[in-house]
């Protein structure tokens, strides 16, 4: 069993490897964007504070990420990593429940490819239509990254087929934990 914590910034590629992985392992896919959706499509956008959905759709995704993985299940969460705290609940609940901790991040070093990206995808009502400069290049360079655990950084600019099999070797070795 395993918990993938995936990062990255929007249209970096994140959801296509993630599907693909839970596709090629079992995996359940915890998608932070459908659950921020889902929320905002809830209620009157005007009524709550961007932040605040933020907040509380972070604390369903824990909560369904622990549900799953108590019940012995992968879990792959897709959501960017800019928090230490994500980084903290992910390690912990992997700890908890004896799962396997991975940490991959989609790197697509390409501001015009990430806005091409951004355009033409079925956007749902939590992400972004489009990135500035400043944007980019803070989600670029401030992904958190575990401290005590080895992380995969993948060049998403390249065709999936060309990065899959060395994201699955990396899901299923067992000795990735940096000893100190």
């Amino acid at each position: 069993m395993f918990f993938i914590q995936m990062a990255g910034f929007p249209g970096a590629g994140k959801s296509t490897l993630a599907r693909e992985i839970g596709k090629r392992t079992g995996a359940v896919v915890i998608d932070h964007d459908i659950v921020k959706s889902a929320l905002l499509h809830s209620i009157d956008e005007d009524t709550l504070d961007p932040k605040l959905a933020g907040k509380i759709s972070y604390n369903i995704d824990w909560s369904l990420i622990e549900s799953q993985l108590s019940h012995g299940n992968s879990v792959i969460f897709d959501s960017p990593c800019f928090y230490k705290e994500m980084i903290e609940k992910g390690t912990e609940l992997a700890k908890k429940y004896e799962a396997s901790y991975k940490y991959i991040e989609c790197i697509l070093n390409d501001f015009d490819q990430i806005n091409e990206r951004l355009r033409n995808r079925n956007r749902m009502i939590s992400q972004i239509k489009e990135a500035n400069q400043e944007m980019f290049n803070y989600g670029l360079y401030n992904s958190k990254k575990p401290s005590d655990h080895k992380y995969l950084e993948i060049n998403t600019n390249l065709p999936i087929d060309n990065y899959i099999d060395e994201v699955i070797h990396y899901i299923l070795e067992r000795n990735y934990e940096i000893t100190r």
